[in-house]
């Protein structure tokens, strides 16, 4: 098979095979002694060092009295503690306690609804409920999460840490934590007060801003408070028009629709728009969204596709690698990503559905064991789809500037971004100022970008260098400032700075946490 085929192997695996089965992602924590000498990795299998993460012993409390109890005997002893959750889906080392002496805390079965209150439309959840679990309680009750990220595996306290979004620059945006109306966090305590203590914070309590994006240093979320909408459908239509104008219509398209984003397809020299917009509840129309790259794959295909894929990388291939990225894009616009009008088939847009059916998809989650025939794209324990994921936001007032930045670079070495079209392009998607104290300061557009990694430690991709000084170029020209949850270790150098209420954030921080406890190394290279 020609290496240039690669992907467009992958994809047709993802359109065609329609595969029902599949095996759950691996634990992300393994102990080799019951709870004792642990390792602790993410969904990848991989840190962005690529080092492995141990602790010397894991906790899985059921209830918030176990969890206290967790963080006591910690506290105590004065280990080091770090929270993880069912999937960990995080690129950097949120989940890292360092060295080798540090305690884990699952949140895996906290995982339950605490209540609802339908008349006020308020949910809490516990902090281990993964996202497409509580997406579906609230549609039960007849209510919805107005925005979310669109990946749903994760858990509800793992989102919050890291600032996960949607897209949206309407009413209180596309962040979760904007909805989050209340929370209750364990944290450490003096001796007098048994060394943990559960503190509840209300909507209008001064610290909810440092709790709701808090990179997991303050304490371990038990649960947590959501203001929720009535269920409303939404509207869907994907459309694609070249490039010529994208820098103006990205400062306009957030404001057009509710829901909207862009991909970018730069050596292409086209833009995929997404019309997303709220309609009656009346409207016609029971549409799914099934998005392709997160469905169960043949793991066969998956790894020979990724033998492939080297090939293609080390010789350096740019010819194959420029031919056959349309036809990955084309792939995906045919099956109209993922989406269907009525949950089997598309006949067309606009794509008409309930919002917890439409706003976010995890469906390679939701099969039974079938001893790895078929998994997630990326599970870590067959040698298949390997990639690093840069992420960054740059404030509305500059994308303009930026996207012709990226054009001029895209236009002296067009073939560099053949890479990156064949992943799919830039996801840009709009994110409103919010109040969290590590949230964004202003109105900005997230600039996500996926491409291929190397499972050998130092060989670069081909054109590393030009993605390389893309992101260096967003960080230090634009001020961009790096997804908590995603990128590779130096993009959080000085991040901290560039939030103008981080003194508030680490004032919060020094309350909950003198001891630092739940601080590590990595956070603490972060924070400053």
């Amino acid at each position: 098979m020609e290496g240039g085929r690669v992907l467009t192997v992958l994809l047709l695996v993802l359109l065609l095979v329609g595969l029902a089965g599949s095996s759950p992602p691996p634990e992300p924590v393994v102990c080799a002694h019951g709870t004792s000498d642990c390792t602790v990795s993410n969904a990848y299998g991989s840190f962005p060092d690529r080092t492995v993460c141990r602790a010397a012993s894991a906790t899985f409390p059921r209830t918030e009295k176990e969890l206290v109890a967790a963080v006591a005997a910690a506290a105590a002893a004065k280990r080091k503690v770090k929270v993880a959750t069912k999937h960990s889906h995080s690129f950097p080392k949120l989940a890292c306690p360092g060295g080798r002496d540090g305690t884990i805390i699952s949140t895996e079965r906290l995982n339950r609804v605490v209540s609802v209150d339908v008349a006020k439309g308020l949910m809490t959840v516990e902090s281990g409920m993964v996202l497409r679990d509580l997406i579906q309680a609230a549609a039960e009750a007849g209510l919805a999460l107005p925005h979310s990220p669109y990946w749903s595996g994760l858990t509800i306290g793992g989102l919050l840490a890291t600032g996960a979004h949607g897209s949206s620059l309407k009413g209180k945006g596309g962040a979760v934590h904007e909805y989050v109306v209340g929370m209750r966090i364990v944290t450490p305590a003096p001796r007098s007060q048994g060394f943990a203590v559960v503190r509840e914070l209300c909507a209008d309590h001064p610290d909810l801003d440092a709790a709701k994006v808090s990179l997991g240093v303050l304490g371990v979320v038990s649960q947590v408070t959501l203001a929720l909408e009535p269920m409303f459908k939404r509207s869907v239509t994907f459309v694609t028009r070249d490039d010529s104008d994208m820098a103006e219509q990205a400062v306009v398209w957030g404001d057009l629709h509710e829901f909207g984003d862009m991909v970018w397809l730069p050596q292409q020299r086209n833009v995929i728009y997404r019309k997303d917009d709220r309609v009656a509840i009346t409207s016609a129309g029971n549409g799914l969204n099934d998005y392709l790259a997160f469905r169960s794959s043949s793991t066969a295909d998956l790894i020979s596709g990724r033998v492939m894929q080297e090939l293609l990388e080390k010789k350096n291939n740019t010819v194959a690698r420029c031919k056959e990225a349309p036809t990955s894009v084309s792939l995906f616009e045919k099956a109209a990503y993922g989406f269907t009008n009525n949950g089997s088939l598309f006949m067309g847009y606009p794509v008409v559905g309930f919002q917890h059916h439409i706003q976010a998809s995890s469906s390679c989650l939701d099969s039974p064991e079938d001893t790895l025939l078929t998994t997630c794209p990326w599970d870590p324990r067959i040698r298949g789809i390997f990639f690093y994921n840069n992420a960054y936001s740059i404030a509305l007032s500059r994308v303009s500037a930026f996207i012709a930045d990226m054009k001029k670079l895209r236009n002296s070495n067009p073939k560099a971004f053949c890479g990156i079209d064949a992943g799919l392009g830039i996801l840009l998607r709009y994110i409103k100022a919010s109040s969290a104290y590590l949230g964004k300061s202003e109105d900005s557009i997230d600039f996500d970008i996926t491409y291929y990694r190397s499972y050998t430690k130092g060989e670069p991709n081909p054109y590393s260098g030009v993605l390389d000084e893309l992101q260096q170029m967003a960080l230090r020209k634009y001020g961009a400032i790096p997804h908590w949850g995603k990128n590779r270790n130096f993009a959080f150098e000085g991040v901290i700075a560039k939030y103008p209420e981080a003194g508030k954030f680490l004032e919060v921080k020094g309350r909950y946490d003198p001891d630092g406890i739940f601080s590590s190394e990595w956070s603490n290279q972060v924070l400053g």
